[in-house]
């Protein structure tokens, strides 16, 4: 006989290195299991980020099986599981044929920056090319980053996809729409449909209204019957249409960052949290108003947990390259077999010996908007190795979250006395303490790190209809942390810090789109 342990909720974790699939418990929010899958990164060409919308979607029903056989295995009975919650890996740019419910092309990744040149041509087309022309609207700069530039090169540039949207076939979506649409039946009735904190990442949607802005799609030049329905981040859209949970309601959606503000619990104006995963993610909820930077963030909506209720909003700074400095210290370079070991290399010097990483392989996000800037390593002497190039990624990760933060100060007034910190790299005890020493404040992690699907499955469970997990101030369980304290002086990190700055300049104006496009004229030569 099977155990039973109340209601529980199941969490999609789409992001951009794995796909995992989570089960908690509504009542106590423990962690019963789970599984993951790592995901393959496509890089045709330099500068360009794919995915196969096909293996992400594979993922996703292998990470549901799996996990539904070890609950069998542990004697957990399946059919508690009430409902379940989509979170994703924003901005990642899918459009597929609703007629087959095949992909047309791969899923353009948020770091992928073959839409620079797009970025520019668009920016001719603005009075003054002004940047911030979106900003009040979407919250958002014009940048490589968000949706509607890549849907633009796709249009632009992909035949198949031109002919589906003239004869009416295409559909698009970020992750979580193609997620949800597929697994709720896909070409056989599948929903079609977004959720505010994937829709505000796209630079379509005017996050004041929460519509879709005709104004934005005329100038973007995006068809609007192909977009998703916006709907809130909790409530229901539609029911698993097979394998293990057929039958059970998908009932809540939120992009990653935003899933991990809600898993951390931050509720209230001035609550912030900072996850760390491929990038790097500082959010602070700014309340029921929006908040406009003046130092380089940008303006997101933080959630909308349901249909009736209102919508929360947080400033955002957003770091491409966190985790995945490990991952290229592993896989390019190969220094490194597994993330463990860059750790461990790191912990074996213990300092960088003045030699710093700036990883701008996607040129900078947060607070600079340089996408013109490349990675650099400098500070080089011949004494310089592995473990000091080991150290100064870690370093780097500290490094870009210290800007960050700093902007969130300011715009904030009210400086943070401490960081509420998650995602995978948190488990990485020298980062964490590292994080503290350069930020000169303390750093706090919660013991279960997996915020991000705890908030997909407290949205989810919260929702109306479902109605298993109180959001109540008094009803969340309180969480148990590890806290690091500065060990450093003050000092010392102020001059590692402005060494950093140093070089964040000397990565600046590097790439200019006069050269040969897309590193094409090299491919050819080699």
């Amino acid at each position: 006989m099977a155990a039973s342990l109340g209601p529980l909720v199941g969490a999609i974790d789409q992001g951009t290195s794995s796909t995992r699939f989570l089960v908690f418990n509504a009542e106590t929010a423990e962690l019963l299991s789970h599984h993951q899958v790592e995901i393959k990164q496509e890089f045709p060409r330099e500068g360009w980020v794919e995915q196969d919308p096909k293996e992400i979607l594979n993922s996703v029903y292998e990470c549901v099986e799996k996990t539904c056989e070890k609950m069998n295995e542990l004697n957990i009975n399946i059919a508690n599981i009430r409902a379940i919650g989509v979170t994703n890996q924003r901005e990642t740019t899918v459009v597929w044929d609703k007629t087959t419910g095949e992909p047309l092309y791969n899923a353009i990744v948020w770091l992928d920056l073959r839409t620079q040149s797009t970025v520019e041509r668009l920016l001719k087309r603005i009075p003054g090319k002004n940047k911030t022309f979106s900003k009040f609207k979407t919250g958002l700069p014009l940048s490589t980053y968000f949706s509607a530039v890549k849907l633009r090169w796709l249009l632009d540039n992909v035949e198949e996809i031109k002919k589906a949207v003239e004869d009416g076939r295409a559909l698009f979506g970020t992750i979580d729409s193609w997620l949800i649409w597929s697994l709720t039946g896909g070409k056989n009735g599948g929903i079609h449909c977004t959720d505010v904190t994937n829709a505000s990442r796209t630079m379509l949607f005017n996050i004041h209204s929460l519509e879709w802005d005709p104004d934005l799609c005329k100038f973007f030049d995006i068809p609007m019957e192909i977009l998703p329905t916006v709907r809130s981040s909790s409530e229901i859209y539609g029911v698993m249409d097979s394998g293990a949970l057929t039958g059970v309601p998908i009932s809540g959606c939120l992009g990653d960052q935003h899933a991990a503000l809600v898993g951390q619990m931050c509720f209230q104006d001035g609550q912030a949290k900072n996850t760390y995963g491929t990038g790097c993610f500082l959010l602070c909820n700014t309340g029921q108003k929006s908040v406009f930077s003046e130092h380089g963030l940008i303006t997101t909506i933080a959630y909308k947990m349901g249909r009736d209720k209102p919508a929360f909003y947080a400033l955002e700074g957003s770091v491409a390259i966190a985790g995945a400095v490990v991952r290229w210290l592993r896989d390019n370079l190969g220094i490194a077999k597994s993330s463990e070991e860059v750790e461990k290399l790191a912990e074996d010097v213990g300092t960088s010996y003045g030699c710093y990483f700036v990883p701008a392989f996607s040129g900078l996000y947060a607070p600079y908007w340089e996408p013109s800037a490349r990675g650099i390593i400098c500070g080089l002497t011949q004494f310089t190795n592995k473990n000091h190039i080991a150290f100064a990624a870690l370093e780097a990760v500290c490094f870009q979250t210290r800007e960050i933060l700093d902007a969130m100060n300011k715009d904030c007034g009210i400086p943070l006395s401490q960081l509420q910190v998650d995602g995978g790299m948190t488990n990485n005890k020298i980062l964490m303490q590292l994080q503290s020493d350069i930020l000169c404040i303390p750093v706090v992690k919660p013991s279960m790190t997996e915020t991000t699907a705890l908030g997909a499955a407290m949205a989810a469970g919260a929702a109306e209809g479902i109605e298993v997990w109180s959001l109540n101030p008094g009803d969340l369980t309180a969480v148990t942390c590890e806290r690091f304290e500065p060990q450093i002086n003050p000092e010392e990190s102020e001059y590692r810090y402005a060494r950093w700055k140093k070089a964040v300049m000397k990565s600046m104006g590097w790439e200019t789109s006069g050269g040969p496009s897309n590193g094409l004229q090299e491919h050819a030569e080699n």
